[in-house]
């Protein structure tokens, strides 16, 4: 492929569907078509000489749709919304957040208000704080969670970028509530659940590779409540993992996640 236009073969044999095509071929491919309006007309050309059942099914579902797409482009839209908050989050995702800043809230409440003998030595806050954006990446690439996923799953801009894209809006919205809420409480400073809760992202994107993200972030959570917080919170203790002593050990979880990200990167477009 040129870096103008696509060649004659490739657009013949992505039209043909020819399996032997590789995958970053096809990815690259995909997304040029997606800038091109000239081999667009040419796939469109392929398509009718070279794959005819194909051509004759676009008609036919063409004709099932047109009166319902002329009916809403007619219809007013009801709310406007830019276009790069669909490039950077997807609508499954605002319950989830709106849950996350809640969860925020009720640990600040919990901290301020509570009865010292319900926790102890063992902040609400410290204890939450470093699974909390988890909540939110857990709707990030849902196949149950988001009506749109077949559609957003199969653009040749999904994958990591998106992933990525859609756990910056995660922590965007989570971490800066965090950090002022160990301001306003002073239970926690940021070293001491920054570094984990960004460790914990990491290893739910890495985790999310094999066994899909919504699971990794599940399970990760379980794993925290029960091996962490929850013996912390029985014995009105602080969480050992969370000692300054054990950063190092958070830091290497992250960089471990990370590299598997990276290793692990075509996976995520065919989650």
């Amino acid at each position: 492929m040129s870096a103008d236009h696509a060649s004659m073969r490739l657009i013949d044999e992505y039209a043909r569907g020819d399996t032997t095509m590789a995958a970053d071929t096809v990815w690259a491919l995909e997304a040029h078509l997606e800038t091109c309006a000239t081999c667009r007309s040419r796939l469109s050309s392929a398509v009718a000489t070279g794959a005819p059942g194909i051509a004759a099914l676009v008609d036919t579902v063409r004709a099932g749709l047109e009166p319902q797409l002329d009916a809403a482009v007619r219809a007013p839209s009801r709310r406007y919304r830019p276009r790069w908050v669909s490039a950077w989050m997807t609508p499954a995702m605002a319950p989830w957040l709106a849950m996350t800043l809640t969860v925020i809230l009720v640990a600040l409440l919990l901290d301020v208000a509570g009865p010292p003998s319900l926790f102890g030595g063992a902040s609400p806050v410290l204890l939450v704080a470093p699974v909390l954006p988890l909540c939110g990446v857990a709707a990030l690439w849902s196949r149950g969670l988001d009506p749109a996923y077949e559609l957003t799953a199969s653009t040749a801009r999904a994958g990591l970028p998106l992933l990525l894209r859609r756990t910056t809006a995660v922590l965007l919205v989570a971490l800066p509530g965090l950090l002022v809420e160990g301001w306003l409480t002073g239970a926690m400073t940021a070293a001491q659940w920054l570094l984990p809760s960004l460790a914990f992202t990491s290893t739910a994107l890495a985790l999310g590779s094999v066994v899909g993200v919504s699971r990794a972030a599940a399970a990760l959570v379980a794993v925290w409540g029960a091996v962490i917080a929850g013996p912390a919170w029985a014995t009105g203790h602080a969480p050992l993992a969370l000692e300054p002593d054990r950063l190092p050990l958070w830091g290497l979880l992250l960089a471990l996640g990370v590299g598997a990200v990276i290793a692990r990167r075509n996976a995520y477009s065919t989650l």
